[in-house]
């Protein structure tokens, strides 16, 4: 993973303990430390610096000879969606339409050709993929992905495409460029997309955008179901209704809070000293 930086301002050693931290999963959450070096591509004794540092500020912590992350990494990806505002807006809606759907309902972001799950709200049910927030799926293979592709221009679909994706899955070849092509244009037209099993058997959904308050799609929601359990009929004909509805609850609660007053008072201020 470590060497593939480019730009003179470029920090390896950075990328390199992010690389330890990206190693660990739900399939891999304590690892030795050859395993972390392996997985991450390092040297031994590179691996156990940086793991030394990151438990040293608290990320990882060791037991019986094996690493693992501490909730503290956590702070890293809610320190994002934190500063959106998505999560405090959406979760009541999210939770209102879990509670009228009988469904999950998730929210996320596209990251090159992949999209991060930011909000969810989930209900028990046996689905083949586990998800959780910052799992990654291959765009192209999901409800919300095909929406956030959708809303790009030619060129920057292009290049979105080009990136291998990250999610650690086989990408489902299922269709031609041209396919999909004609595929996010039916989606950009009607304003929502579904993924009918594409993504792992038994998984059905249908996505729609959230926008922000100049009107650009920032993220999708959706309503995920069980192909056994519901058809593509009564997810379109009942629950979309409902899905649309709440995106556009949440794209206007999301304008008018990008649009509030927010002044930053510097803590000297605030304590009531000056500086010079």
């Amino acid at each position: 993973m470590a060497g593939r930086g480019t730009g003179p301002d470029f920090v390896e050693a950075l990328a390199r303990g992010l690389d330890v931290l990206a190693c660990f999963d739900a399939d891999r959450p304590a690892m030795t430390l050859s395993e972390v070096a392996t997985a991450a591509g390092l040297a031994r004794p590179t691996a156990r610096r940086l793991l030394l540092t990151l438990e040293e500020l608290g990320f990882v912590r060791s037991s019986g000879g094996a690493f693992q992350l501490t909730p503290k990494v956590l702070t890293l990806g809610m320190a994002y969606v934190g500063a959106l505002g998505l999560w405090d807006i959406a979760r009541p809606h999210l939770e209102s339409l879990v509670a009228r759907t009988g469904e999950s309902s998730s929210m996320a972001q596209l990251d090159g050709s992949d999209i991060v799950y930011v909000a969810r709200v989930a209900v028990a049910k046996l689905i083949a993929l586990r998800v959780e927030i910052g799992t990654r799926f291959p765009a192209v293979q999901t409800s919300q992905g095909k929406v956030l592709l959708a809303a790009l221009s030619p060129d920057e679909l292009a290049r979105t495409l080009a990136e291998p994706s990250r999610a650690g899955l086989p990408t489902y070849i299922g269709r031609s460029a041209g396919q999909l092509d004609t595929e996010l244009a039916e989606v950009r037209a009607r304003g929502w997309a579904l993924a009918d099993e594409e993504l792992a058997p038994g998984v059905r959904s249908v996505a729609v955008p959230v926008r922000d308050g100049d009107g650009t799609v920032r993220a999708a929601m959706n309503v995920t179901v069980h192909a056994a359990e519901t058809s593509t009929e009564r997810l379109l004909d009942v629950h979309l209704p409902l899905l649309l509805r709440t995106a556009g609850e949440v794209s206007a609660e999301w304008a008018l809070w990008q649009s509030r007053p927010h002044v930053e008072v510097p803590r000297h201020a605030a304590d009531g000293t000056a500086s010079a």
